[in-house]
């Protein structure tokens, strides 16, 4: 066989023209052991050529009354031959035809090169991919208590979560800030539409007035009121007057506007401090009832519900919608970024924790075993033609004189072995049976 570069990487084509497989080269490695191959079959040619010459020389010393000792001689030789002949021929025809004849059942691995790659998908497929082969391989791995012991050793969560601030901060700056603001945006809004608000808030309301919780904003109000009108009083008295009739004397409008002023300032002074005023007991009626209202009114659930669809559809309301995606990403990266922020650490620490777990107790061991193992059932059981398929086609697509090359490569060397082993029991066989003949034929 002629040799090839060291540098030439054969392209092999899939069955049907596609695209050339690359991955399967003929390398220098393959070279070198080619080399051997042919050391070997020089070694073993020798040997066939050695007992040529030795039955030729016995044959001419036996016709020329030598002894009985070129008898044996050239028996042995003889049959030498033809176990050389015949194992030639055998290890010949796994790779080629002999002497380029086509005799039938020869060039074995260029012609059958499509059937063992279907054979040997076949046979991993069976054997390496049957979900009984995987759990039992996993459980015996026992990947529950590797990983919680790994996980427990601090250098190793702080790799886990190096890792995984990368990863995050990889898929955050891979997202378009756009594409998700208007994901987000559309979220919201959909889900807002889908959700009538006006009964929760009834409850929620109902429950604040039931416990009183409305009371301090009531006083906060009262208290801000009284000091409003305090450090405004002319603008409320002004406020009168302005709206007095023209025809009135300027002097009773001023003392309508003192006389209002004053009984407003008295109303909120007495709401102000005293708990018990009437005004606060008809704003509590007020509320219960407004919360009864907003839970089974259907004029007033209708009224939010289309003041709800105004708000939301703001502009004003999508663009804060919109910037608190920014806000978050902002805000998650510069966290995953930085190595002693409260996210980085968090996770560090549950990492240690769920290792130091995992690591002892045996329960938990068994729970991640067995999500482990139906993980990997599932991907077999469902992907196991494809997988099996991958190497079919693969095999299939390689070039069936590189692939011919490639494998002489790796075990021509030792099927060597055979021609010269062919020789020696040939030769030896042929001896024994000369001997036996003579010994009994008389």
């Amino acid at each position: 066989m002629g040799r090839m570069k060291t540098d030439e990487r054969p392209r092999f084509r899939r069955p049907g023209g596609s695209a050339p497989v690359t991955g399967f080269t003929y390398s220098a490695a393959d070279e070198e052991k080619q080399r051997g191959v042919r050391r070997m079959k020089a070694f073993a040619t020798g040997m066939l050529v050695a007992v040529a010459i030795v039955y030729a020389l016995a044959t001419w010393a036996e016709r020329s009354g030598a002894g009985a000792w070129a008898g044996y001689v050239a028996a042995a030789a003889e049959a030498g031959m033809v176990g050389a002949l015949a194992d030639w021929f055998a290890v010949t025809a796994l790779f080629r035809h002999p002497l380029g004849l086509p005799i039938p059942h020869t060039a074995i691995i260029p012609k059958k090169k499509d059937q063992f790659g279907a054979s040997l998908g076949e046979f991993v497929g069976e054997n390496f991919l049957s979900s009984e082969v995987v759990r039992g391989r996993l459980r015996a791995v026992g990947i529950g208590g590797r990983l919680g012991a790994w996980l427990a050793a601090p250098e190793h969560a702080d790799r886990v979560t190096a890792e995984l601030s990368t990863a995050l901060r990889g898929a955050l700056t891979v997202l378009r800030d756009s594409d998700v603001q208007a994901v987000v945006g559309e979220a919201v809004t959909r889900r807002a539409d889908a959700a009538e608000i006006a009964p929760g808030i009834g409850k929620t309301l109902e429950r604040v007035v039931d416990d009183g919780g409305h009371r301090k904003v009531v006083d906060l109000i009262c208290v801000k009121a009284h000091d409003w009108l305090v450090l405004h009083s002319d603008s409320v008295m002004d406020a009168v007057q302005g709206g007095a009739p023209g025809w009135t004397p300027r002097f009773v409008d001023k003392r309508v506007g003192e006389r209002v002023y004053k009984e407003l300032l008295r109303f909120l002074t007495e709401m102000r401090d005293s708990p018990e005023h009437p005004a606060r007991g008809a704003l509590d009626r007020f509320l219960r009832d407004f919360a009864l209202d907003l839970q089974s009114d259907t004029d007033t659930r209708a009224r939010v519900e289309r003041l709800k669809s105004e708000v939301v559809g703001r502009g004003e309301v999508q663009d804060l919608i919109a910037s608190a995606w920014t806000s978050v990403r902002t805000m998650i990266v510069s966290a995953a970024e930085d190595e002693r922020s409260e996210l980085r650490l968090r996770v560090r620490a549950s990492l240690l924790s769920l290792g130091a777990r995992m690591s002892g107790d045996a329960g938990l061991q068994r729970k991640v075993d067995g999500w482990v193992e139906d993980a990997a059932v599932y991907v077999v059981t469902t992907y196991r033609d494809e997988i099996t398929s991958l190497i079919t086609d693969t095999v299939a697509g390689w070039d069936a004189e590189h692939t011919t090359r490639k494998i002489e490569a790796h075990i021509g060397r030792d099927l060597q072995f055979i021609r010269i082993n062919g020789t020696v029991v040939g030769a030896l066989a042929g001896l024994a049976i000369y001997s036996v003949s003579h010994v009994f034929g008389g």
